[in-house]
């Protein structure tokens, strides 16, 4: 069984040169029971603090699971459970991800993804478990009363895509996704 929503803490080593760090192991990873197969590497890079991403997923049979870092700047990384019959549907759970502390968040099927940039010029590369699929692309808006995200944002307010700005509330979507069973849960590995 795949492990839930997790941040996964990577480790560096560090020299006079600067740091190395293994940021994927697919061995050490299904250890930690991630056994979600990558396909695809994504890297965006958002110019302004208070970029919102999301909140996004991709419908069966193209799904995704998201394995989510911050290569430059900082994130507030967030999944959000969208699992029929879960008891923490609509609710979610959120790290601060950053170049500084390595950490990644790992997302899997049925969650929803977004993150917020909390500072300029931030770069998020991430590895997905099925590629691009624009037929099977959903979202939630970001800023669903229902969803009672508290985002941190600057005086100028956030800055969304016209996409992102016109996706539906959580009261219209119906899932696809189904409850395996394991309330949300913020894990730390």
């Amino acid at each position: 069984m795949t492990l839930g929503v997790c941040v996964i803490k990577t480790r560096r080593f560090e020299d006079d040169r600067g740091w190395f760090s293994e940021t994927y192991n697919a061995p050490k990873m299904i250890a930690l029971g991630i056994d979600s197969t990558f396909v695809q590497d994504n890297q965006s890079y958002s110019k302004y603090s208070g970029t919102i991403r999301g909140i996004h997923f991709q419908r069966p049979p193209h799904a995704q699971a998201k394995l989510v870092r911050c290569v430059k700047g900082r994130i507030l990384d967030y999944a959000i459970d969208l699992r029929k019959g879960s008891p923490t549907y609509g609710h979610h759970v959120c790290a601060e991800l950053s170049a500084q502390n390595s950490q990644q968040l790992f997302v899997p099927i049925g969650f929803g993804h977004a993150f917020v940039t909390l500072e300029d010029d931030t770069e998020v590369a991430y590895k997905v478990s099925d590629v691009y699929s624009p037929e099977h692309d959903g979202g939630i808006v970001w800023n669903d009363p229902a969803l009672s995200i508290d985002w941190p944002l600057p005086t100028g307010g956030a800055t969304l895509s016209v996409k992102d700005q016109a996706l539906p509330l959580l009261e219209a979507f119906d899932s696809p996704f189904e409850y395996d069973g394991n309330p949300l849960n913020l894990a730390q590995v």
